[in-house]
């Protein structure tokens, strides 16, 4: 059994230059993310919580402090080993979508399976779009489907490739009431069948709730967490 956390941020920092000098966005942020567990980030905007997703899934540098993942302290890698370290072990969902606009439906999922090198890409890609309800969208370009079904997509391109972590930065913010409460109820139904863990940026209490634990961020620190 696997007892290593997929997540852990150790007294991290992050400074940032701006023209009114030094901005410092996170604080001796400490958190672990335990193997398939489930944490939604909230807190006012500002608070640093899209720079914490950025930060533990190694696309920024910290300032200060450590990031491991999966065990590897992300410091010691560079850009391609943390490229390799996250493929098919790390997927993002974000808020806009981000669907390759020149590909269908089905060649936007089948990508990330094609870049692991998993068989069967399309074949997979094509399973999990039914599974998320767009089997007869298959061969639609993003620019055909509502912000709704883009998401859908978006979701099931992240799962395709059994991730063990999910990083989720307001993955419904961008949707009307009606589609986020769909998206949310098709995002944690996936993740539980599948096991993964999941660390989700949001302004949604009830969306929030919806986790196994809230951690809320103001100026950088963690306040408060449930």
């Amino acid at each position: 059994m696997n007892t290593t956390p997929p997540l852990v941020l150790d007294d991290v920092g992050l400074t940032l230059p701006s023209a009114a000098g030094p901005v410092e966005i996170l604080r001796n942020l400490s958190l672990t993310l335990a193997d398939g567990e489930r944490v939604a980030l909230v807190g006012p905007s500002g608070s640093g919580k899209s720079s914490l997703i950025a930060v533990a899934a190694g696309l920024e540098r910290p300032s200060a402090g450590r990031v491991q993942l999966f065990g590897q302290e992300l410091s010691r890698l560079d850009e391609d080993g943390r490229a390799r370290l996250r493929r098919g072990r790390v997927s993002l969902v974000f808020q806009s979508f981000h669907l390759l606009p020149n590909m269908t439906a089905e060649e936007n999922v089948a990508a990330p399976l094609e870049i692991a090198r998993k068989p069967g890409a399309m074949e997979e890609a094509r399973a999990w779009l039914d599974r998320v309800g767009l089997g007869a969208r298959l061969r639609h370009y993003p620019h055909q489907l509502s912000g709704g079904e883009q998401q859908r997509v978006a979701i099931a391109r992240a799962l395709a490739p059994s991730p063990a972590l999910i990083f989720a930065d307001e993955p419904t913010g961008n949707l009307d009431s009606s589609n986020a409460r769909h998206v949310a109820d098709l995002l944690f139904e996936l993740v539980e069948h599948t096991g993964a863990a999941l660390l989700m940026v949001t302004h949604d209490t009830g969306l929030a709730q919806r986790a196994q634990r809230v951690v809320t961020l103001r100026d950088g620190r963690p306040v408060e967490a449930a």
